[in-house]
């Protein structure tokens, strides 16, 4: 008797085109090129709330308190930055949008033309995706010494609510009243005026110059990384000075802080190098998915702030905290330097 087996002529291949338009991802890609400011604090919240005190307190041979205080800072930095950057970026970012919805109302034509830079529209051109982006980007800088003060002035608080055998210091008794931050100012601010402000400063030539010359350099990168040295120098300046951090745990905030934003810094560019070539070839298989799409621009803008966003949360909030920790542990027995 013959068998007739039906063999298939060709293998067939797997589709991974669902996974490029998955929801989920889409959305994190447009919620980044919208508002990439809040987009990386959100990133940093859900890193420093969770992954990086566990890294912390899982630190060997490291003073259990120096652990602690490196928790308290990095619930507070996270909780701090997010409400500062959320009450902050909003209205920038919806002010850039009605810039991207009707150019001509805020900007002259040398200015559309020069920043269209060659492309079919300004949603599609780098150059202005780069300068909108400096505005997004760089509101880390505006915010840098607000959040450090307020970072130092929360880690009391933080080791009295979460670390109940801090009884013994004098500075962490909660006190009886309580001061509320309101940022309903922020979100009440005029969004047609900051967009007027902001396509001021976008039809200027120096800008577009520089828009043009730096637009296809690692600019997300470089911003971020920037921020974080504003950050760390504000935040140790802050940490030196203030009166109800135990003195004999100053210093060890203060290496941690240094050493963990040097390492990240360093440890990103290499993983941004190596992760190049992947990248792209990412981003080309994510443009044939979604061809398509009006928004595939956007989506691609998004990308090149979730890279080094995710890639610099995932060294500075899990993998560097253990190194930090240790570090400044031995460093903070070995050098007694004086503090304020």
């Amino acid at each position: 008797m013959k068998i007739n087996i039906h063999r298939p002529t060709s293998t067939p291949k797997t589709n991974f085109k669902s996974a490029y338009n998955n929801k989920m991802l889409l959305k994190g890609l447009e919620f980044a090129a919208n508002n990439s400011a809040l987009f990386c604090a959100t990133t940093s919240l859900m890193f420093s709330t969770i992954a990086r005190p566990a890294a912390i307190l899982a630190t060997p041979k490291t003073d259990k308190k120096n652990k602690r205080y490196a928790c308290a800072k990095s619930l507070a930095s996270s909780a701090v930055g997010y409400l500062i950057m959320f009450a902050a970026s909003n209205p920038v970012a919806r002010a850039i949008k009605k810039i991207d919805t009707n150019p001509s109302e805020f900007l002259n034509k040398s200015a559309v033309k020069n920043l269209k830079s060659g492309s079919k529209t300004l949603a599609k051109s780098n150059v202005y995706q780069f300068a909108t982006q400096l505005f997004k980007l760089g509101l880390g800088f505006v915010i840098a010494v607000p959040k450090s003060a307020l970072t130092c002035f929360l880690i009391p608080p933080i080791m009295s609510l979460f670390f109940k055998d801090t009884k013994n210091n004098p500075h962490s008794k909660p006190k009886t009243h309580s001061s509320v931050i309101s940022f309903k100012g922020v979100y009440t601010a005029a969004t047609e005026k900051i967009a007027r402000g902001i396509g001021k400063i976008l039809n200027t030539k120096p800008l577009q110059k520089f828009a043009k010359k730096y637009a296809d350099t690692n600019f997300a990168q470089h911003i971020m990384n920037m921020t974080d040295v504003v950050l760390t120098a504000a935040f140790i300046n802050s940490a030196a000075k203030n009166k109800k951090i135990e003195n004999d745990r100053k210093k060890a905030l203060i290496y941690n802080s240094a050493i963990s934003t040097g390492l990240s810094i360093a440890g990103g560019y290499a993983i941004h190098h190596y992760t190049k070539k992947p990248t792209e070839k990412f981003i080309q298989k994510f443009k044939e998915a979604n061809k398509n799409s009006p928004l595939l621009e956007k989506y691609i803008e998004g990308i090149k702030i979730a890279k080094p966003a995710l890639i610099l949360g995932g060294i500075y909030y899990i993998f560097i905290p253990v190194i930090s920790t240790f570090l400044a542990d031995r460093a903070d027995k070995k050098h007694n330097i004086k503090l304020y």
